[in-house]
């Protein structure tokens, strides 16, 4: 069994949290980025969690695995004193580019100044075809994530400069390892006593959602994870996949849709995109039903204080009260964080 966990970090909570004692090993959960799909409001950057963990001597940093790299996913880690070439791992839920383009600057800053250190793990679903047609491939990303220096001549200038830099770039750098599709959760990274467990889960083609284990505590990272059924009717827009992952997990961080964006609402969102996101309620009930003690809202459609998302126009801007009333009608009565840009939650083994 886990030991016993207390917070003793967290910012943009919505509940008080008390002082505790320094302890041997700790995990830190932040939101790197929260913005809500591809439009922009007051800066946000795009999706990302940093998930770490180690001692408190050494702040939680013996590994760092970042979940998503939306944009401005460097900007972010050097506002917390993580530079490019500490990142351990790199995991994705999908290759949306809200959730992915960060990752061509992440590693061409490390191609500057680290092409001697080991090569960063990426972990992803394997290619995956659409009901469209279309092929949805995180190993070609990866693989092509510096091809527009490269046939511009400026990754060539950079090589003159210090040949000591790899030769192919960026790409240069990457470890790519995928995994196949699977209904119950399956060990897909492991390093000393952190172990990362991936689920396949609906969204788009190639999604999944990730669990990570450590002696200090439990985070579910959920993405834009969504009921198997594309629409109504259904119990719940919430993913049965994630909800079996996050059985009694510590956190789970999960992207999520106001009710306010929905089909009976005046915004004119399209039906297709809500439904294939989690809506505040239901999270709040499928942390409920899991067990879980905080709950992460990430990637929020739409932003606090937002006029609209994206060309919808809202009624009114919604305020982090209006998602943490939807999660206690949910029927969740823990800890409830509505993500800000670098909201902090932070674990300690007692």
């Amino acid at each position: 069994m886990l030991p016993k966990f207390t917070i003793i970090a967290a910012t943009t909570a919505l509940m008080g949290l008390g002082t505790v004692a320094s302890a041997e090993s700790c995990l830190e959960v932040t939101l790197t980025g929260t913005q809500g799909g591809p439009p922009v409001f007051q800066g946000q950057a795009g999706s990302g969690t940093l998930v770490t963990y180690g001692t408190q001597e050494n702040k939680c940093r013996d590994v760092l695995l970042q979940f998503d790299t939306g944009r401005g996913t460097t900007q972010q880690l050097s506002k917390i004193g993580v530079p490019a070439g500490k990142v351990t791992a790199v995991f994705f839920t999908h290759i949306h580019s809200d959730h992915s383009e960060g990752l061509a600057d992440l590693m061409q800053l490390r191609w500057h100044f680290n092409s001697g250190l080991p090569k960063v793990d990426v972990v992803c679903h394997q290619d995956a075809k659409s009901g469209a047609g279309h092929t949805m491939s995180c190993e070609k990303f990866a693989a092509h994530i510096g091809d527009a220096l490269i046939h511009s001549g400026e990754m060539a200038q950079r090589l003159a400069e210090n040949p000591k830099r790899l030769p192919g770039g960026p790409a240069d750098l990457l470890n790519v390892s995928t995994f196949g599709p699977s209904q119950a959760p399956a060990v897909v990274w492991e390093k000393g006593d952190v172990t990362v467990s991936a689920i396949s889960s609906r969204h788009v083609a190639g999604h999944a959602s990730y669990r990570v284990d450590t002696p200090a505590g439990s985070v579910v990272i959920g993405g834009d994870a969504g009921n198997d059924a594309a629409a109504p009717p259904r119990d719940t827009s919430t993913s049965s996949q994630v909800e079996l992952l996050a059985k009694d997990a510590d956190i789970l961080v999960h992207s999520v849709i106001h009710p306010v964006m929905g089909p009976l609402g005046t915004t004119g969102f399209p039906p297709p995109i809500y439904y294939r996101q989690s809506t505040a309620t239901d999270l709040g009930s499928l942390a409920a039903r899991a067990g879980v003690d905080n709950l992460m809202y990430t990637h929020l459609i739409p932003p606090l204080g937002a006029p609209r998302q994206g060309p919808y126009p809202l009624p009114a801007p919604l305020t982090a009260d209006d998602y943490v009333g939807s999660a206690r009608e949910g029927g969740f009565e823990g800890n409830v964080v509505v993500g800000a840009d670098l909201a902090k939650l932070r674990l300690t083994a007692e």
